[in-house]
């Protein structure tokens, strides 16, 4: 069966929610998912403020420390297709067990070394069961709630995936207080063997026991053009983005997934069918989602330097500095469902883009000096704009798909999320070392102090006196750059989501 084909297949659905089956207990079913969702998002960004202490003990190099940042959302992103395909294939809630027993499992062994090598390659693990985790939860909820609570139950998720990057922060911050960086990763086990508990207790089983076999080439292709692309465009940075590696791998990703979209549609049973991008819901979700996080996790790879080593906070300070944004965007998320109703998608939808650019525009104000209460309003403008963009395209991404496809939906879902928190990170992290080393004098330095200098604006910091003084404004100018980009991309998600959407006939669930 094809993701375009309608939605009679579904009978044949293992649907916990079937006449025939247990009662299923909704509330704690969404309370597990979004548990075990909350788990995998927060470790996308918790480790973010716990860098220093990982420099310290593991005397990692910047870019060993940088892809124990990034290699988790590498393989996050390139396992996701193929991994909503298993889960379609063998089951949602065995996705979720094993998903979940690979993290769990790797984060105690990552609480246990202190070699950078081991850790990456514990991080890379941890991004596997990340991929088996995120589109088990979604599509386990569109699968067994009934229609009627099925968007509200999607807002929730929707809203604990936005802020789940934020309470990573700030738990990670709190235990860096008290502890070391390994509490972030103890924290990790804790969570997933309670989400794991919860999830042999309460979540039903759901599965297509008719689905195709899974489309080896296909997966291969996906992994390979989106591993090759990501890891192209995270090297970057270090590399430069006119090197011939650089350039040459992200042409070969290209040239991968040009291959991957060829193979597809010649498949009787694809991994994905790219003719589902004639949907206009289908492709305007999967590009707001995208660029949404292209922006968010630029923001916070910028914004957390910003406040520990511009305006000299605590690691717990600058957890607890962005939670206006979690206040605004939680209960926007729920409000969503009732706009929408009221409104339709459109709206509501393209408001929220509006207000996450005029968000990041307003972040890119900010210098040294700034009022804490202009980074609050900022970011309280920033959480409005996120739980008014992402419930409903989250919704017409999934509202795309049958049933029984539930997981490949889940998982383009969430492989954008990925991708665009990948890409965000890459290139807005790339503008701003540009920004930096454009805007710094070294003039009178010692070489290696100079190089030392415009390598970070922490080692520009240790080195003190003028010199750390210019680099931080020198950071802030870049700062301003870069956030003005993601303010840029934002807005042009909102005008392709209005045109996208423009007709009465593609605002339909299946237009």
């Amino acid at each position: 069966m094809t993701a375009t084909e309608p939605r009679a297949t579904a009978a044949r659905t293992t649907d916990a929610a079937a006449p025939d089956g247990p009662p299923v207990r909704h509330q704690l079913v969404l309370l597990v998912t979004c548990l075990a969702l909350a788990t995998v998002v927060a470790a996308m960004a918790s480790l973010n403020v716990a860098l220093p202490d990982l420099a310290r003990e593991t005397h990692g190099s910047q870019t060993q420390l940088s892809w124990i940042i990034d290699v988790y959302s590498l393989v996050f992103a390139a396992l996701l297709l193929p991994a909503g395909a298993l889960g379609d294939r063998f089951g949602r809630r065995r996705a979720l067990v094993v998903g979940l027993t690979l993290f769990g499992g790797g984060s105690g062994l990552a609480a246990l070394t202190t070699d950078p090598t081991t850790l990456i390659a514990l991080r890379g693990l941890l991004g596997v069961g990340a991929a088996l985790v995120m589109p088990a939860t979604l599509s386990t909820i569109t699968g067994t709630f009934p229609r009627a609570q099925r968007t509200r139950a999607v807002s929730v998720w929707a809203a604990v995936a936005g802020a789940g990057a934020v309470v990573g922060l700030l738990a990670s911050g709190t235990l860096l207080e008290f502890w070391s960086w390994r509490a972030v990763f103890l924290l990790n086990v804790l969570l997933a063997v309670a989400a794991l508990a919860g999830t042999l207790l309460f979540v039903p089983e759901s599965a297509d026991p008719d689905a195709p076999r899974l489309d080896v080439g296909g997966a291969l292709l996906a992994t390979a053009g989106l591993g090759a692309l990501v890891y192209s465009v995270i090297e970057a940075p270090t590399r430069g983005w006119a090197e011939p590696v650089t350039l040459g791998g992200i042409a070969a990703g290209l040239a991968l997934l040009a291959g991957f979209v060829v193979w597809e549609l010649r498949r009787s049973h694809p991994l994905l069918d790219p003719r589902l991008f004639r949907n206009r819901r289908f492709a305007a979700g999967t590009l707001s989602i995208l660029c949404q996080f292209f922006a968010f996790f630029g923001y916070i790879f910028v914004i957390m330097q910003y406040l520990q080593l511009v305006r000299g906070d605590t690691a717990f300070v600058a957890a607890v500095s962005v939670l206006p944004m979690a206040v605004t965007m939680v209960p926007c998320s729920r409000l969503t469902p009732r706009l929408v109703e009221r409104f339709g998608a459109r709206g509501p939808w393209v408001l929220g883009l509006v207000l996450i650019a005029g968000a990041m525009a307003a972040l890119g104000g900010l210098d040294a000096d700034s009022p804490y209460w202009r980074l609050a309003a900022a970011l309280l403008l920033l959480g409005a704009g996120a739980g008014l963009a992402m419930t409903p395209a989250t919704t017409a991404i999934t509202d795309a798909l049958p049933r029984s496809l539930q997981n490949v939906g889940s998982a383009m879902n969430d492989l954008s999320r990925e991708l665009g928190g990948a890409l965000g990170i890459a290139v807005l992290g790339s503008l701003l070392s540009a920004g930096y080393r454009g805007h710094l004098d070294v003039t009178g330095l010692p070489p290696r102090a100079a190089e030392a200098a415009r390598s970070s604006l922490a080692a520009a910091a240790r080195i003190g006196g003028p010199v750390g003084e210019h680099a931080r404004t020198a950071f802030v100018d870049g700062m301003r750059l870069t956030l003005l980009t993601g303010a840029g991309v934002a807005a042009l998600a909102a005008v392709a989501v209005a045109l996208l959407l423009r007709r009465p006939g593609a605002v339909t669930a299946r237009g």
